[in-house]
Order: C-alpha cells, then structure tokens, then sequence
C-alpha cells in the first residue's frame, strides 16, 4: 500500500534545511511511501539536487507563495493566507491526493486550518492534540496536550476514543488500557467535569482502568492516558523541564572534578544508552485527532532525527487509517449512550 504525505516543508524553526532531508531520509528507509513537499520551490529544489532516481520518482514539489510566520495570530493565518504552504498541505490532504500531512509550524495555525479545511469527524466537537511520553513500560499516549483547555465530560470521553483508536492503530493492540488523570484513584475524587467523565468513560466499552495519577504516565499504568489541555500542556512542559534539570545535574555532578570525570568515562557507555531511551526527537510528533484527515505536528525546533520520526507517525496513521477507526467507534459510541426508546399510551 502506497502512502503519499504532504508535507509543509516551510514550518518549524529551521524550515527546508531540516525538512527536506529529513523526507529524503523518511523515504530511504520506507520505500512504500511518496511525499509532496510543500512550500517556496526555490527553497526546495535545491536541496533535492543530491537525491537519486529512486528518490525523486517518489517526491513532488508543490509550490506555495506564502509561509504562516511561527508567532503569527491564528486569525491571519486562516484568513490571509489561502496559498500558505500550510493550507496548501491541508487541501492536498482534503482532495485526496495525499493520505496524511505533517508541519512543524506554528501549532495554533495548524490546528485553525486543519479543522477548517478537513472538518472534524461526526460526533466530534473538538479536535485534540496527542502525543508519546517515555514510560517505564515503552511509552505512553496522552491527550489533550493543549488544544482544549476548558472541556466537559464528553469531550473527554471523546479524547479517550480517540486517543484508543491512536494506540490500537499504532501498536497493533485492539484493546489499549485507558486511564483518566486525576488527582487519585477513588471514583470519589477530582471536580465535577473529571467524576462525570469517569462514568461515561467505564460506560464507553473501551478498556477503561479508571483514576491514574501523574506518575502513572510514567510507571506505563497505562496505554492512553486522558485530560483536558489544560493540565496535559503543563504536565507536558513539567516533563520536558524535569527531563532538562536531569541532563544538567549530571553534566555538573560528572564535571565536578578530576575524579568524577574519570567516573564519568567509564559510566559513559550507560550515559549514552540513558539519553537514547529518553531522548525526546524519538517521541516527536503530535497527532491531531478527530479531524477527517491524518495531520502530524512536529516540534518547531525538531531536528533531521525528530523530524523523521514525525514522518514515520504519520505514515502508519495514514497505513492505519485512523481517522476512520475513530470515525467507527465514535459511532458505536454515541449509540449506546442514545437514550432508549418510550413507549407512548
């Protein structure tokens, strides 16, 4: 099965030079898959000139005459710039000439002109943003990630659909263990939005655990672990600084003298092996579930390695056909919440 990707070759940090070759590399290691690069081609074809026949039989450039800006207002994105490379992308994936799209630009465009473009699949009021966090078990899907921050207890139930069906589709397991995040275990805690959701969650037929705390997401108590965006962007960055503060610690602790740089030497080999497992390019790549289309968010600042990555998400979601497995199940769902039928005298 072919998989072709659209991919936004202007966003992120560092724009063609990261993107470009990352693709080139993508493609390399996963000949079932074509990309359509997107974006300014005079910025493009020049990075192409190294790739070979079979590389270049499978790419298309796409030229594009407008770049959304990484700080610029969501409103100006959507509203202006109709020929972005952004929205370029979303229409390619809308028309069906690519089966999924990935940008590493700015987060809050992304998501406007996604939606706007795909539209969101039935039974969904809000797309969300998914991703993969190290954990003790492999790693962990967890969403929302800062796409909603106020929600209600459908929209979590809605998360935990779609963040099962992101599980199932990437790792192959039908039933992936849900888990909502709370403050603990007990039915009985949390606020009102967090116990309604809980119930609607045990009713939902997914293979819902219950209550997880923070450290949960770590341990791997679960597949999927569900929240607002609000609390899941904090629980995100706090990670992401605990993660930084770790290297840190032991740059310093291992430089401290002489004696500790001789230690250092000899526990490099576990250093080395330490940073690999936990080195956040391997998790790079955010899907944004519920729309009807696959679209990835890579991080602004992913290098070749992470963007890869984000590449490779991509294309087994796409494979997988994600957005309707969430589309199936979404159906079932809100069928056996429908309230039955009364019989009238």
């Amino acid at each position: 099965m072919t998989i072709t990707l659209a991919v936004d070759c202007m966003g992120g940090d560092h724009g063609p030079a990261v993107v470009v070759p990352a693709v080139l590399e993508f493609l390399q290691e996963d000949s079932s898959c074509r990309a359509i690069l997107v974006g300014l081609e005079a910025s493009i074809q020049p990075l192409l000139a190294k790739a070979g026949a079979d590389l270049s039989n499978r790419i298309t450039v796409h030229h594009a005459t407008e770049v959304v800006a990484m700080d610029e207002a969501v409103a100006t994105a959507l509203r202006n710039k109709k020929d972005s490379s952004m929205r370029v992308m979303a229409n390619l994936v809308k028309d069906g000439q690519a089966d999924g799209a990935v940008s590493a630009g700015n987060t809050g465009a992304l998501m406007a002109i996604s939606r706007f473009v795909l539209k969101t699949l039935p039974g969904i009021d809000r797309p969300a943003i998914a991703s993969i966090l190290p954990s003790m078990k492999g790693h962990t899907y967890v969403l929302d990630l800062g796409a909603n921050v106020d929600c209600g207890p459908d929209h979590l139930l809605q998360f935990g659909i779609m963040g099962a069906m992101l599980a199932a589709a990437l790792e192959h397991d039908e039933r992936p263990t849900v888990g909502l995040l709370n403050i603990g275990e007990e039915e009985i805690k949390g606020n009102e939005v967090v116990k309604r959701a809980g119930e609607l969650l045990r009713n939902s037929g997914l293979n819902f655990i219950g209550n997880v705390e923070g450290d949960d997401i770590y341990k791997g108590t679960a597949a999927v672990v569900v929240c607002d965006g609000f609390v899941g962007n904090i629980a995100l960055k706090t990670s992401e600084g605990l993660a930084q503060m770790i290297r840190v610690f032991l740059r310093e602790e291992f430089s401290r003298n002489a004696l500790t740089r001789l230690a250092g030497l000899f526990a490099m080999p576990v250093l080395i092996a330490f940073r690999a497992r936990v080195d956040h390019r391997r998790y790079n790549g955010a899907s944004l579930l519920g729309l009807k289309g696959v679209v990835v968010k890579s991080h602004g600042s992913a290098d070749v390695l992470a963007f890869r990555h984000a590449l490779r998400r991509a294309a087994e979601a796409a494979r997988q056909r994600l957005p309707e497995k969430i589309a199936t199940r979404m159906a079932a769902a809100m069928q056996n919440m429908a309230p039955e039928p009364t019989l009238c005298d």
